[in-house]
């Protein structure tokens, strides 16, 4: 329960988004971006305290862990629309989900192979969320404009950098520059690191290791090609159903891969993850019919969008509501309240 709590709070941040800033490209009340930022920070506190009540009460599961890792990876995409609402980056927030959703998945994934979640001394889950609410915060104090302009007029002790004198570079292009170079990179490497000395130790397989991140490497390409080919361009028209659909897709990727740790299921691709894939191949054929019939796909992009969050949203939910029922009769325990079942 204080888990859906604290995932609440990210949905009501997306609502108010929406709201003000359809597009992610206007600037919304500066209220806004204060609630955006103390949204964040109680999600945050609520994600940090879940398990703490969980040992106190002496009553942590594998369906805590499911459930705690779930929201989080649903998190990614919600928090991502906040963010871009705050920044006005447009369809470029497609961009910053991406960083968030690698990161968060081959994190998951090294946990599946050494059992033990290993975050560094400065990691996303704490400092990387105090920036975000306090960018928030900031943005409050100085307005959204100040994340589109030009990086020199943003930061005038920069203003000496002119070596793209033709060109403007947005501060939250900068952002995402970092983001990448300082964040991502570093990570990922982390994590293949210690997958690898996992392995070797155990004499298995990396490339049976690799192969579990083929999913996600499917699903994002499978979407890239779609937006590419879009003749709606639907990462500027259509970014929170964009997002949220491939989130939801995410948030069912990261389930399969942490019940098949949770039930000990064989290394290697987990074919079933691909369920999460069946839909793209549809949005990208109608995309490419727009070639086709001189720049009108054969089905409304609109109505391809809304039926991929549709398929996407259900399918996470038919397998987040299928394990939770199985795994609270099986262990007998409610979802969200402490006291057992009678037998």
């Amino acid at each position: 329960m204080i888990t859906l709590l604290g995932f609440m709070f990210l949905v009501i941040s997306v609502l108010l988004a929406y709201m003000y800033s359809p597009f992610l490209d206007t600037a919304p009340p500066r209220w806004v971006h204060v609630a955006h930022g103390l949204l964040l920070f109680l999600y945050q506190t609520f994600d940090a305290v879940d398990g703490k009540q969980a040992r106190r009460t002496n009553s942590s599961s594998p369906l805590g862990e499911l459930f705690d890792h779930g929201c989080d990876a649903l998190a990614c995409a919600f928090e991502a629309l906040a963010f871009g609402s705050s920044v006005m980056c447009g369809g470029n927030i497609f961009w910053f989900w991406v960083i968030a959703a690698v990161t968060f998945y081959t994190a998951t994934w090294e946990h599946f192979f050494t059992n033990t979640l290993i975050l560094p001394e400065v990691n996303g889950p704490t400092e990387g969320l105090m920036l975000i609410y306090m960018a928030h915060f900031f943005t409050a104090i100085v307005g959204a404009q100040w994340w589109v302009q030009d990086f020199r007029k943003s930061l005038p002790f920069l203003s000496w950098l002119t070596f793209i004198p033709d060109a403007e570079v947005p501060m939250y292009g900068v952002v995402l520059f970092l983001m990448i170079v300082c964040g991502v990179v570093p990570t990922v490497a982390f994590n293949v690191y210690n997958v690898y000395k996992v392995v070797q130790a155990r004499r298995g397989s990396m490339l049976l290791a690799l192969a579990m991140l083929i999913p996600f490497i499917a699903l994002l390409g499978g979407v890239l090609t779609w937006a590419f080919l879009s003749p709606s361009d639907i990462v500027h028209t259509q970014p929170y159903l964009l997002v949220l659909g491939t989130g939801s897709a995410f948030g069912f990727l990261v389930g399969r891969m942490i019940l098949a740790h949770l039930c000990d299921e064989p290394k290697g691709l987990k074919t079933g993850m691909c369920m999460s894939l069946l839909y793209l191949p549809l949005a990208i054929a109608n995309a490419l019919s727009a070639r086709l019939l001189g720049g009108t796909p054969f089905i409304d992009e609109r109505i391809v969008m809304l039926g991929y969050c549709a398929f996407t949203v259900a399918l996470y939910m038919h397998f987040a509501m299928s394990v939770v029922h199985e795994i609270t009769t099986a262990l007998g325990i409610y979802c969200f309240r402490i006291t057992r079942k009678e037998a």
